[in-house]
């Protein structure tokens, strides 16, 4: 039963991104499959099976492959400016601080949550970290959970339709655009394979935040750099993992309160305005720094997750790479500002 009701989802999935991608939806094949599986969820969740989750060894196969997408993105002169490098890193910090004590204000104030609600529910990144911490400190579960569940799903929609709507047209995939080949390279297949298995056995051990995404990032990233071989995965299988992805997203409404769902909706349609705005003035400042585009930087600071705001800078063009890089120095400062924050709180 678990098995067919996956197979149905992402059949869904499947049939939902061409429609997407008619309507001219961004990233197509991540809306698509997952406004139609939270449709499922919030509509139709007597049709799941009791108990049901998402299998979560295929999505972390699936969130591997865009890790390994992205590390054959990386080059050397990523890194070839120290001070530039640090400059950002100092903007991200700014940007998490400034995120964290406002959000933590509309939860607090607005949404009348605890204090532990409020901090982890606060957090501009690492999901799972904030839900760890929120364990911890004694928050309520299914607030932090909904928050930061709806900060990425806003964050993964809003961001390309107003990119959309400021370029007057279809950008990133629903335009044509990819960095993959239509068919695949028979002498990539065996370093992708490598990049993904050595990357899932590792990432855990390492510890590496979002482990599922940098570890096989960081494989790939190696292959390339070094010169083994090519790691360039064909255009089906990235439409692929989006369509894992994106239904593995929108299932994360099953079981939610309907009159939660609606208030944590409200509240995080402030946060994430909030946080979009200061990332918007963050990115205003970056490109001063860096010859980048403005849609660089702003993606750059854009509070998504890690491996969307990657499937956003793929599907749109916008240096890959660069914005992995930005996201994981962010998801490392919201973690350790969070449990600065946690200890002078006393939580």
């Amino acid at each position: 039963m678990q098995l067919r009701t996956t197979l149905i989802l992402v059949t869904l999935g499947t049939l939902a991104a061409p429609l997407a991608t008619w309507a001219h939806l961004p990233l197509p094949y991540l809306l698509g499959p997952l406004i139609t599986a939270a449709c499922v969820a919030i509509l139709l969740p007597g049709r799941l099976p009791a108990g049901y989750r998402f299998p979560e060894l295929l999505r972390r196969v699936f969130i591997g492959l865009i890790g390994v997408m992205v590390g054959g993105q990386i080059t050397p002169g990523l890194f070839s400016d120290p001070l530039r490098l640090g400059q950002s890193t100092l903007l991200l910090g700014v940007f998490v601080l400034l995120a964290l004590l406002g959000n933590m204000v509309i939860f607090r104030r607005l949404g009348r949550y605890d204090r532990a609600t409020s901090l982890c529910a606060a957090s501009p990144g690492g999901l799972y970290e904030a839900i760890a911490l929120g364990d911890e400190t004694g928050a309520d579960p299914a607030r932090v959970m909904l928050q930061q569940f709806l900060r990425v799903i806003l964050v993964v929609t809003l961001v390309p339709v107003g990119l959309s709507l400021w370029l007057g047209g279809p950008v990133g995939s629903a335009a044509g655009f990819s960095f993959a080949r239509d068919a695949a390279d028979p002498r990539a297949l065996p370093w992708i394979a490598l990049a993904l298995g050595v990357g899932m056995i590792l990432g855990p051990r390492l510890r590496l935040p979002a482990a599922q995404l940098t570890a096989p990032l960081a494989a790939a990233a190696v292959i390339t750099l070094t010169g083994l071989g090519p790691v360039t995965l064909p255009q089906w299988l990235v439409n692929m993992a989006q369509i894992v992805i994106g239904t593995a997203l929108g299932l994360r409404f099953v079981g939610l309160n309907r009159a939660l769902l609606a208030r944590g909706a409200a509240l995080a349609l402030m946060s994430v305005g909030f946080m979009l705005g200061l990332a918007g003035g963050m990115a205003a400042i970056l490109i001063r720094l860096w010859p980048v585009p403005f849609d660089v930087a702003l993606i750059s600071f854009a509070p998504g997750g890690l491996t969307e705001m990657a499937l956003i800078a793929l599907s749109l063009g916008a240096a890959p790479a660069f914005v992995t890089l930005h996201h994981i120095i962010r998801i490392l400062l919201t973690v350790i500002a969070m449990g600065i924050i946690a200890r002078r709180l006393d939580l």
